[in-house]
């Protein structure tokens, strides 16, 4: 034939090995998190009907969504540090990326139930023991402050990570708006502003989410990380020696912690070599955080059209 492929991967050499997700080193945390967070759920919700207070029970049962939404996020961690096999290829990295999408949806169907019963409340709202409300809200700051400090570090680069420190951060915030709340209802009997906080509870909420789940629901897609550019990439491998076209460049993320691309490479004078490969693979990784890359070589005689193709204005397939 009159073309040649080559199909270089970076874990067929040494030094690309994959590496596990990040999120593995984490399991302390996630121990932590989820202990005290589980404690203070059923302190607030028996604390919140005692002082017949809904800004109480609903922060309580958005604490609960936390802690089902940290176990998700766990369990992802742990899955994703499953070696591949031959049924599941690329391991349960995966699973990274549908935890993230779950626990942001799970946060709105919580924030969906916390407004109507608030709601309700506005139209009767009840007398508030306004100094419970300030203790527990209190607890409240101090426990989601120190979770969501267990999750700071990490949560820049892993999207499963940055869910569980945004729950927490926001979590620590509505406490502090309970404390005031609750001061302001001691002071001025305006039993009103509980509900009434608890819809401001939901803004935040849904405030600190909505990114969360934009960003997750992409990645479940396949689109490209926001950290990446395509057009960066596509310049990038369009000046390596010897590269005429770049056609068919697919990235997509394996989990909320690595990336993975395919490309073909037109280079009329033929292979350039494993130490070219490996070259430009390392460069990937270094350069644009892409973890697991696929090469193809062509000599540029015929069509290699690929069929999911976007049309750049550098492609030469139709």
């Amino acid at each position: 034939m009159g073309h040649h492929h080559d199909h270089a991967h970076d874990h067929a050499h040494g030094g690309h090995a994959h590496h596990l997700p990040a999120s593995g080193d984490h399991g302390r945390a996630f121990a932590i998190a989820i202990a005290l967070n589980t404690a203070f759920v059923v302190a607030e919700f028996a604390y919140g009907f005692v002082a017949n207070s809904t800004a109480l029970m609903a922060d309580a049962g958005h604490n609960l969504s936390d802690v089902l939404g940290l176990g998700l996020a766990w369990g992802a961690a742990l899955l994703g540090n499953h070696p591949p096999s031959r049924r599941f290829t690329y391991g349960y990295r995966g699973t990274s990326i549908l935890a993230a999408l779950a626990n942001a949806m799970f946060l709105l169907v919580a924030c969906g139930a916390i407004a109507w019963e608030a709601a309700h409340r506005f139209l009767a709202p009840p007398a508030v023991a306004g100094t419970t409300v300030m203790v527990v809200a209190g607890i409240g700051i101090v426990v989601n402050g120190l979770s969501a400090w267990l999750f700071m570090r990490g949560s820049h680069e892993d999207l499963n990570i940055r869910g569980a420190y945004l729950h927490m951060a926001a979590d620590a915030a509505v406490s502090l708006g309970v404390v005031i709340a609750g001061g302001a209802m001691m002071l001025t009997g305006w039993y009103w502003l509980d509900p009434a906080l608890s819809l401001v509870i939901v803004a935040v909420i849904v405030a600190g989410t909505w990114g969360l789940l934009r960003e997750a629901t992409r990645l479940a897609l396949n689109a490209v990380p926001a950290h990446i550019e395509v057009s960066e990439v596509e310049a990038f491998l369009l000046d390596r020696p010897g590269v005429t076209d770049v056609h068919d460049l697919h990235i997509w993320a394996m989990s909320t912690t690595e990336s993975a691309l395919t490309v073909h490479l037109v280079m009329p004078d033929g292979h350039p070599g494993d130490d070219f490969m490996d070259g430009v693979m390392h460069a990937l990784r270094e350069r644009f955080s892409v973890h697991h890359s696929t090469l193809q070589v062509e000599l540029g005689t015929t069509r290699h059209a690929c069929a999911l193709e976007p049309a750049t204005e550098h492609s030469t397939a139709g």
